[in-house]
């Protein structure tokens, strides 16, 4: 302690707080060696560092920005199809909708066109059943009147008499009444 106190004494404080001339030059003088190597060596590889550095961060960016423009791009061309795939979706129900429709429809036609053609064959077929019951019954008649003319005047008859005979009764008989009874029924 005997030498920090001599210090004190003589100068009144530290030597480094005490501005001292040949001190200023020597530290001005390490100072600009000190910053002239660092201009010379370290500054230009800090410099072409922080300039690389900036040329990867610009290329960074510059790739984000074409990154992010392509998938603004593929969004916008996903909506686009995602919108015609609905599109063509509504489009296909529409269709099938009216192609079910238009199925309905010749269906229903269809089907009357069928029922009617049954019903016109039915009505052919009753008119032909009823023909052929007629001719059946002229001939009955016809038979019935022979035999009945025969027995009454007990002789057998010519082909003549009987043919006459047999348009006579019939000639009397009404057939179209009977059709067309048979047509109402």
């Amino acid at each position: 302690m005997p030498l920090l106190a001599a210090t004190s004494e003589e100068g009144g404080g530290s030597f480094l707080v005490t501005p001292n001339v040949g001190l200023m030059i020597w530290t001005l003088l390490a100072f600009g060696i000190t910053l002239w190597i660092l201009w010379k060596l370290a500054f230009p590889r800090i410099g072409e560092a922080l300039d690389r550095r900036q040329r990867v961060i610009e290329e960074s960016i510059d790739t984000a920005e074409r990154t992010k423009a392509e998938a603004d791009e593929l969004l916008q061309e996903y909506r686009e199809r995602l919108k015609e795939a609905r599109e063509q979706a509504d489009e296909i129900v529409a269709r099938a909708r009216k192609a079910g429709d238009n199925l309905e429809s010749e269906s229903k036609v269809d089907a009357l066109r069928q029922r009617e053609e049954l019903m016109e064959q039915t009505k052919r077929d009753i008119e032909a059943e009823t023909r052929r019951a007629i001719q059946e019954i002229r001939n009955e008649v016809a038979d019935l009147t022979v035999l009945a003319t025969e027995k009454v005047t007990r002789k057998t008859l010519t082909d003549d008499d009987q043919r006459r005979l047999v348009e006579e009764a019939l000639g009397e008989l009404d057939f179209d009444q009977l059709s067309g009874d048979a047509r109402r029924n």
